[in-house]
């Protein structure tokens, strides 16, 4: 009942509206004469813009009928004048959403207000009138159709046969009235209002009545069977996808739909994959062949989706799954996409794009059937890999052969890294193909056999020698396709090389491996040169070349850490960054100078990796003469060969980092010399000591320098406020670390036998030297502050080195707090800091620096209260008198020295007034 008061109430709106719309009409067409009529007699001017005709038209709801008198008639006896093109231009196919009639009317001006409120006058009658009214309409048809099966189930009028037969009758006329209307009814289509086409509105109800009556017929009466119900919903889709030709790409997505939802309505004892693959193969071709024909790219992407799934789905039931269907349905996939979708449409030339959008859906599906086969457990243990492996290969044909399939490219390189990564023992990548996804459960992701590495060097040389061609082949036209083909033509050799070097090979030493490596060098070396002469302009050195060169970088690091043990592939790391800039006298490509910059960071790691340089048990306790020497030293002079030669050549960035990276070597090299020969030949210490955050404090200071010379040369933000910051966590490292935290006044940590050359000179004299040498090279180029603050780092420094001096001279290697105080030592304090202050005033003076000035006076008012505070009460006889006369004298000479330069100044300005 509720539903036949909907019907009802559907119908009554759609009589009443399209009453109303033909009321409408009858008013356009008198308006349209009574116009053509004033154009006639010249009243008005016969050209008139398109716009303006819109907004006429728009009016012509609300304007006034023109009386009889108001229009000049013809005179008798000629006949009645033709519309001046008022009608579209219709093609010979009849009309549909996809074509955009010329209309070049002549109607009268219309001014600019009349024409924006007539718009909105007409909008709401517009829609509701057109587009909601087909839309309502074909959905209340296709509802109807059923609603009029179910009533007459319930009523029990009709038996089941004549039910459904009454339902395909309804859903036939449907679609022949669409197509009759097509032909005969829809000539002028509305402006505006594609997506309100009649003919395709009726015709979807029609195929939706149709793929509700073949199922019923089979799922719930049985009066057929499956295959003749999977035959009939077939073609049903497949027909309404080709009637899309005249009625739009929304008619064959609805088609699409039903063709793929079909395998799924009909249920069958024995499943045959071979129908089922058939079936989609002609589906899929089918709606290839249209959606070429009108460039629907989505419906493309769609039929290859549904494809896809199926595949996957069909897939999951791996022990009964058949391989040779799941390789024809991808062999279909692929050829539907390279020789019926991607057919003429440029892409030889480079100029359609760099890619075709809807390839990226086979792309994905075929390349993760071809990850099934190779890593799940009972496609692997059948020995499907070597067809998933073909399949990889053919993915890259179909991407040669239609360059504007690189999604194909992307999945089979992706698909063949995750592959030969996973044989990597161990690993955590798992597979759980059967339960539809991967997961991480500790399984090895494929089985590492003689298979794999057959495939592997199959796929390897394949990935070589079509990415090279191609990257040669487009280097000219299309830079990112180029630059694509030689990424992966070098990042699948390369992880394939090093999984099966991991699974098979021998991690100390294999020379095997090496020599492929070496080989892998030559090649990408020689196809870079190779593919930078078709560039233009030639020589170029573009993005193609800088990822084959790169390539070339990685197989060397990978062939040296395959012959070398630890310690010579450091040094030869280090000294490998020279042969890119040497390279740079011949070729300049932009890439050389990096590749000398990865070198760097290469060794930077392995040092950070093991600073030891070949392992804590193999370095030998000789000082200076260890491995350490050649580990450090090698790269510093590499590098600094390295950005020389860079230098008189490309002179960019790379130079830069080169030269930092020989000087922070240097620094390196010293600091882990001094800290060997500290340590007795340990370098590793999971305790922090004094020493090793001297040679950060080192190290940062020295960074700190080296950023602000590179920055003299080459201005840079980056440069100019990271030397700051470098500068700022030196000094942190020095007040934390070095004053408070390690200070061996606190620790009692041993300072060393050797009386000089021990741990105070290391962390107190030798950064108090590098803090003033740093504070006084910034001067005039860091702000004022910048050196102010070394300055006085500097100086504090300096003091606390000369009083733990003093300290280790009267108690010896530990010189901690609790060990007490001597006259003496009380007394030599109170003398140091006064000729420490003395020499600070000097140096002030002499260099013109306020920092030093009051770091002389603070010294000497500490040293002041020191002596009437602490020595008067502390110290006894002549050390007591002593005292009071030092630090008399010492006050009296500053004076003195204050008044001297008084005088001076007094004298310099009196003279200068003079002149």
């Amino acid at each position: 009942m509720f539903e036949s008061l909907i019907g009802l109430v559907a119908i009554i709106a759609l009589f009443v509206i399209i009453s109303r719309q033909q009321g409408r009409i009858g008013l356009i067409e008198r308006e349209l004469g009574a116009l053509r009529s004033l154009v006639l007699s010249g009243a008005v001017s016969p050209t008139v813009k398109p716009s303006e005709l819109e907004a006429a038209q728009g009016r012509a709801d609300t304007a006034p009928v023109a009386r009889p008198a108001d229009i000049a008639p013809a005179p008798i006896g000629e006949p009645a004048p033709a519309p001046q093109a008022t009608e579209a231009e219709i093609p010979a196919g009849g009309p549909g959403p996809w074509s955009a009639p010329e209309i070049t009317p002549k109607t009268p001006e219309v001014a600019p207000a009349a024409v924006a409120k007539a718009a909105r006058q007409s909008d709401v009658e517009t829609a509701l009138g057109t587009r909601w009214a087909v839309w309502v309409g074909g959905i209340a048809l296709a509802l109807g159709g059923l609603f009029l099966i179910r009533y007459t189930i319930e009523a029990g009028i009709f038996g089941p046969g004549v039910r459904l037969t009454m339902a395909a009758v309804l859903g036939l006329v449907l679609v022949a009235g669409g197509e009759f209307i097509r032909r005969t009814g829809f000539k002028v289509p509305v402006q505006g209002i594609a997506g309100a086409y009649i003919p395709a509105i009726l015709t979807a109800a029609g195929a939706f009545i149709l793929f509700g009556t073949v199922y019923a017929a089979h799922g719930i009466y049985g009066f057929i069977g499956p295959a003749l119900a999977f035959t009939l919903l077939g073609a049903i889709g497949v027909a309404t996808i080709a009637a899309a030709l005249v009625h739009g790409q929304a008619l064959a997505g609805i088609g699409l739909v039903g063709a793929m939802v079909t395998p799924v309505l009909i249920a069958s004892q024995a499943p045959n994959p071979w129908a089922l693959f058939g079936y989609l193969a002609i589906v899929l071709a089918a709606t290839g062949v249209i959606a070429r024909m009108r460039d629907w790219k989505t419906l493309m992407a769609a039929a290859f989706f549904g494809t896809g799934v199926w595949t996957i789905l069909y897939m999951t039931d791996a022990p009964g799954a058949n391989l040779s269907a799941i390789l024809l349905i991808d062999a279909v996939t692929l050829a539907v996409l390279a020789l019926v979708w991607l057919s003429s449409r440029g892409g030889d030339t480079g100029l359609a794009g760099t890619f075709d959008w809807p390839s990226i859906v086979p792309g994905l599906f075929v390349a993760f059937s071809a990850l099934g086969l190779s890593v799940d457990p009972v496609f692997a243990a059948a020995g499907d890999a070597l067809p998933g492996a073909v399949l990889l290969a053919v993915m890259i044909a179909v991407a040669l052969y239609r360059p504007l399939a690189l999604p194909l490219l992307y999945g089979a390189g992706l698909v063949t890294v995750l592959i030969y990564l996973g044989i990597i023992p161990p690993t955590s990548i798992a597979s759980d193909f059967s339960g539809g996804a991967l997961g991480v459960d500790g399984v090895p992701l494929a089985t590492a056999d003689a298979l794999s590495l057959r495939i592997g060097i199959g796929l390897g040389l394949v990935f070589v020698a079509a990415g090279l061609w191609a990257a040669r082949r487009f280097a000219a036209t299309a830079q990112i396709r180029a630059a694509s083909w030689a990424a992966w033509g070098v990042i699948v050799p390369l992880v394939v090389l090093l999984a099966l070097w991991f699974t098979f090979g021998n991690l100390d030493r294999d020379f095997v491996y090496a020599a492929v490596a070496a080989l892998l060098v030559l090649v990408f070396a020689a196809g870079g040169e190779w593919i930078a002469r078709a560039e233009e302009p030639p020589l170029k050195g573009g993005a193609a070349v800088s990822f084959v060169l790169g390539g070339a970088a990685v197989a060397g690091l990978l062939m040296l850490h395959m012959a070398f043990d630890s310690g010579w592939t450091t040094i030869l790391l280090g000294a490998a960054a020279i042969v890119p800039a040497l390279a740079t006298r011949w070729r300049s490509y932009p890439v050389l100078g990096w590749i000398s910059v990865a070198a760097v960071i290469a060794v930077l790691g392995r040092a950070a990796f093991d600073p030891t340089i070949v392992g804590s048990e193999f370095l030998a306790t000789t000082p200076v003469f260890n491995w350490l020497l050649p580990g450090y030293g090698v790269p510093a002079l590499a590098f600094g060969f390295a950005a020389w030669q860079l230098a008189r050549t490309t002179d960019g960035r790379p130079r830069l980092a080169m030269e930092a990276a020989a000087a922070l070597f240097a620094l390196l090299t010293l600091a882990m010399l001094v800290r060997h020969a500290m340590h007795g030949g340990v370098i590793n210490n999971d305790a922090p000591t004094l020493a090793e955050q001297a040679i950060y404090t080192l190290i940062a200071i020295g960074a700190g320098a080296i950023l602000i010379a590179i920055d003299r040369r080459s201005p840079s933000s980056v440069l100019r406020y990271g030397s700051m910051a470098v500068g700022v966590l030196s000094a942190a490292f020095i007040v934390i670390q070095h004053f408070l935290v390690l200070n061996p006044l606190f620790t009692d940590e041993s300072t060393g036998r050797i009386p000089v050359f021990n741990l105070l000179f290391l962390a107190y004299l030798l950064p108090a030297v590098a803090a003033g040498a740093l504070a006084l090279y910034s001067r005039g180029k860091r702000p004022k502050w910048y050196s102010a603050m070394l300055a006085l780092m500097a100086a504090l420094l300096a003091f606390a080195y000369a009083t733990l001096s003093v300290r280790r001279l009267f108690k010896g290697e530990f010189i901690g707090m609790w060990s007490g105080l001597g006259q003496l030592e009380t007394y030599t304090y109170s003398a140091l800091w006064l000729v420490i202050g003395v020499a600070l005033l000097t140096a002030g003076v002499w260099l013109k620096s306020q920092v030093l000035r009051i770091a002389s006076a603070a010294l000497i008012a500490v040293a002041v209260l020191k002596v009437f505070l602490f020595d008067m009460s502390e110290l006894e006889g002549v050390l007591r008198a002593l005292s009071f006369i030092g630090l008399g004298a010492v006050l009296i000479g500053i004076g003195l020295f204050y008044q001297r330069l008084l005088t001076r100044a007094a004298k310099e300005k009196l003279s200068a007034g003079e002149q």
